[in-house]
């Protein structure tokens, strides 16, 4: 199969160096829109869209195989493996942080460093000891809602993510990516998103990461952001002014200004 066609791959850009942009759940590459353009004088840019949304090849879309984050994790390094990708840079937005760092452990030659915006290893807690933010109920109450109601989920789901009420156009956006998922891959893919945890993937891992905070973001709080940082050995955490849990899309130039900040420094991220 190719699968630059399957996942709908666009690169540009005219830089020595490769950044990879991959979108979040529910989103398809159009999200970067407002960020990747600013990357393409100095970088070569790839875009991509996960299969089973955006442009993708519907017919390789497999329920097995995406029935958890490593499934969406093999997109990545399949993409990185038919672009032959050496040292690349991996900027993953909410889930994609996690299925970023998936991709990272199988190709580590091929991936030089991680750009996390909004990530989160577990949106359960798990008290005492972790924080994610969302009850069991929670998660199961946004599945079945998903069976029941696929424009009210999205309309619900969406004000939660952006959280940014004075950019209601945003939310609207969002909403109708949503609503424009198949109904059985947007639970399947929100089942392997919310109930993943993917703690015990950090255990060791050693590639250079920025790690993007956002303000009231009620997907990933802060004490999320304090644990992935705790618990990456070579992170960088980064509290943005930003509020809500996009802010590549509600505040693209403070989210391109500090990704280009992190990239020039030489100094080694503690």
């Amino acid at each position: 199969m190719n699968i630059i066609n399957r996942n709908n791959v666009r690169v540009c850009g005219k830089g020595a160096k490769t950044i990879v942009f991959a979108h979040g759940y529910g989103c398809d590459q159009s999200m970067w829109r407002r960020v990747s353009p600013s990357f393409e004088d100095e970088y070569r840019v790839v875009l991509f869209d996960y299969v089973g949304v955006g442009l993708s090849n519907a017919d390789a879309y497999d329920p097995v195989r995406y029935s958890s984050l490593a499934g969406y994790a093999k997109d990545i390094v399949e993409i990185f493996t038919a672009l032959d990708l050496q040292d690349a840079i991996l900027v993953g937005h909410s889930v994609s942080s996690m299925i970023s760092l998936l991709a990272a452990i199988k190709i580590p030659h091929r991936i030089s460093k991680l750009i996390m915006i909004c990530p989160t290893p577990c949106y359960l807690n798990d008290r005492p000891d972790y924080i994610g933010g969302f009850e069991q109920a929670d998660i199961e109450g946004l599945l079945d809602i998903i069976d029941r109601n696929q424009p009210g989920w999205a309309a619900h789901l969406a004000g939660i993510v952006v959280n940014n009420p004075d950019q209601p156009e945003l939310a609207q956006e969002l909403e109708v990516n949503f609503c424009a998922m198949d109904p059985a891959i947007a639970k399947r893919f929100a089942k392997a998103t919310f109930l993943a945890d993917n703690r015990s993937d950090l255990v060791g891992f050693d590639k250079p990461c920025l790690i993007l905070q956002c303000q009231e973001d009620l997907v990933a709080p802060n004490v999320v952001g304090d644990y992935l940082h705790q618990h990456l050995l070579n992170s960088h955490l980064q509290q943005m002014k930003a509020t809500g849990h996009c802010p590549h899309m509600s505040h693209p130039l403070e989210t391109i200004e500090l990704i280009k900040k992190y990239l020039a420094s030489n100094v080694k991220q503690n």
